[in-house]
């Protein structure tokens, strides 16, 4: 709004898209996602908030779009993706001050926004919360999405893994919403791939025991990354990134038996 409590004309024709870049392989950004990219005034990109204003405080976004975008249309957003318990009062400044960032980007001209997010923005991303902040300040705001390749995605067209068939279901679920999911879709007919289970990996690797999963399951570390790590889970291996993806497949006793 304006300050006469009008519709702030500079916010009307502004647009902030989130866009997808993938798990980390430049190659793996969509058309759209290049295009969209390009042709933006400012690209923002999120880093850790406490790591200083260096290249090694780059995230794995910005690493991924530098081949398409020049420096100096990009813009670091400092978040604390770190915290743990909930939306703690860094993480939610964090969100505030990232929001006020893009609104004066707006304020003195920008039209075109993009903000970069590894995977797909509406999936477990940051995105999601700038662009609700965004919206609580200017909400002329146009919000965009363009999709992108998920880390579950990759990791099964690497190892080979088909995700589903048939009638089976297809569950994706964080680490961090507790053990009792897990072992429920574990349980069931599907497939099933974990995200951020870095600090709960013993954990899941106990359940998988218990089922009698664990020689179906595929681990990928940093996937799309140099050193990357893609292939059977090993159990005595806990020193995992905190992208990790966890991939369990369904079983499948002969071909097409879940049509």
């Amino acid at each position: 709004m304006s300050a006469d409590g009008g519709v702030d004309a500079r916010a009307v024709d502004a647009t902030l898209t989130g866009v997808g870049v993938g798990p980390g392989d430049p190659e793996l950004l969509t058309v759209r996602a290049v295009r969209v990219l390009r042709a933006a005034d400012l690209v923002f990109v999120p880093v850790m908030a406490d790591r200083p204003g260096s290249d090694a405080a780059a995230g794995r976004a910005e690493r991924t779009v530098r081949e398409y975008v020049a420096a100096d249309r990009l813009r670091r957003l400092p978040f604390a993706l770190d915290d743990r318990g909930g939306v703690t009062a860094r993480r939610a400044a964090a969100w505030d001050d990232a929001a006020r960032a893009v609104v004066e980007a707006i304020d003195i001209g920008a039209r075109s926004l993009a903000f970069a997010t590894i995977g797909d923005p509406n999936v477990y991303s940051t995105f999601g919360y700038l662009a609700q902040s965004v919206r609580d300040l200017r909400p002329a705001v146009r919000v965009a999405t363009v999709p992108g390749v998920t880390a579950l995605q990759e990791l099964a067209a690497r190892s080979g893994t088909p995700l589903c068939e048939g009638r089976e279901p297809l569950t994706l679920l964080p680490a961090t919403a507790g053990l009792a999911l897990f072992a429920d879709a574990l349980a069931g007919p599907g497939t099933v791939a974990v995200y951020k289970g870095w600090r709960r990996h013993p954990e899941l690797l106990a359940e998988l025991r218990r089922q009698g999963r664990l020689a179906d399951a595929v681990l990928g570390r940093s996937v799309g990354l140099p050193g990357e790590r893609i292939g059977p889970v090993d159990d005595t291996d806990h020193d995992l990134p905190y992208l990790s993806t966890l991939l369990v497949p369904a079983r499948r006793e002969h071909r097409g038996g879940k049509l």
